[in-house]
């Protein structure tokens, strides 16, 4: 590696070498930050296709608390699309390609530090908006670039959050309070996960490329576009870092691993990075400082899978890794394979395979102690203990939930009082 380039990772690694205490990793796992007697912890689940995001205890039986609808000006939203033929042909395009023939209304989640607001990304309406929790009413909206939103990382602070658009090749910093334009960088195709170093001077994008496409022979690989993990200074914007995994996938033997970098956990003295590919049954271990792929875990495939990566949704295998807060296991949703699984660290042994119907995501409980995962095909969460394994609890929610992030509302929040 050019000494320049070894001097830029070592920087890097020494900025993300910080020891994570428990608050910290629940951060990490989508917390907002910021304490006070008034709030309550919970877990905010984003019901995708139902335009809803239900409220959860973080811990315990995960009972529901209240329900908040997440397009209450969808009306208005929707007479805008109808007037405009370009808007109108991306809205049908992502209901038909990405939403499974359904319209996506709610990806990602943040509640605001004092527990008032969420904000929430809606990939159909291609925008970001805080809603207020006692009224269910929208505070601020932000209109991404192009014509889809998507994940979004808060800050360790929780006053900044950073959202994907996926059609422009963008993420956006916005001012969690106000919706303000802090500043936005570049990206590979497709922007997709984003993460905060835990000190808050970094932010780490990992774009996916096409995934909508049929062209998912491994000899097409080429056709899905420019796939890369950005990394920029978090006050700046400034480009710190970019990382091919392209390169890094051929030197350790993996050459037929798509690079398309998925869900992603890193471990809590951040020196390791674990994440999923397209297509892959598993995931891989990244060394930051030696800026190599040092380990690789292949998880059991479902025989009742179909072998057709067509069939797959968005070119997803496995889609959603967490760790526990210790950094002693990995859980896994192993989406279109119809399990999640907790895997020790050390070892890479996995536990018992937990059935799931379509996981799409995974979290960590309120107190750590369990794996929190979204079954989108049952339209349930369910949580399996780190330490056996096994499923503890299972509990309704909405239409197609995907995203789950822990936040905070006020102790005694039972719901929007003129919302549902």
């Amino acid at each position: 590696m050019p000494l320049h380039r070894t001097r830029t990772v070592c920087v890097l690694a020494a900025a993300l070498a910080l020891t994570v205490t428990a608050p910290a990793a629940a951060n990490a796992a989508g917390s907002a930050p910021g304490s006070s007697a008034g709030l309550r912890e919970v877990l905010f689940v984003g019901n995708n296709w139902d335009g809803t995001a239900d409220v959860l205890e973080s811990t315990g039986d995960f009972s529901r608390i209240g329900r908040i609808d997440v397009v209450p000006d969808k009306d208005e939203r929707m007479a805008e699309i109808n007037a405009d033929p370009i808007h109108w042909i991306y809205f049908m395009a992502i209901r038909n390609s990405v939403g499974e023939g359904h319209d996506q209304f709610v990806d990602d989640m943040y509640s605001t530090p004092d527990g008032t607001s969420v904000v929430v990304s809606r990939p159909s309406f291609a925008d970001v908006v805080s809603l207020d929790l006692a009224t269910g009413d929208i505070n601020w909206r932000f209109p991404v670039s192009g014509h889809r939103s998507d994940h979004m990382a808060v800050s360790p602070d929780g006053k900044r959050v950073a959202v994907s658009a996926s059609t422009s090749g963008k993420v956006h910093v916005l001012d969690i309070g106000t919706g303000k334009e802090l500043g936005s960088f570049a990206t590979g195709d497709k922007p997709h996960e984003n993460t905060f170093s835990a000190d808050g001077r970094h932010i780490w994008n990992m774009s996916i490329g096409e995934v909508n496409t049929a062209l998912d022979a491994t000899w097409l690989d080429w056709t899905k576009g420019d796939r890369r993990i950005t990394v920029v200074d978090a006050t700046t914007f400034e480009q710190v870092e970019v990382i091919d995994m392209r390169e890094r996938l051929d030197a350790a033997g993996l050459r037929n691993h798509s690079d398309a970098v998925r869900p992603a956990a890193f471990s809590p003295d951040e020196s390791k990075l674990y994440f999923q590919v397209s297509f892959f049954n598993g995931f891989l271990e990244y060394d930051v400082a030696t800026d190599r792929i040092t380990r690789t875990k292949t998880l059991p495939e479902n025989p009742a899978t179909s072998t057709d990566r067509t069939t797959w949704v968005n070119d997803s295998r496995h889609h959603g890794i967490t760790m526990k807060p210790d950094g002693t296991k990995l859980c896994v949703a192993g989406t279109m394979d119809d399990y999640a699984t907790v895997v020790d660290r050390a070892t890479l042994r996995q536990g018992p395979l937990v059935t799931a119907s379509k996981p799409y995501w995974a979290t960590v409980s309120g107190d750590g102690k369990s794996c929190v995962v979204s079954e989108s095909g049952a339209d349930r969460v369910t949580a399996i203990d780190f330490t056996t394994g096994e499923k503890s609890v299972s509990v309704p929610v909405g239409d197609h939930p995907q995203r789950v992030r822990l936040g905070r509302v006020e102790a005694d929040w039972s719901g929007p009082r003129t919302r549902r």
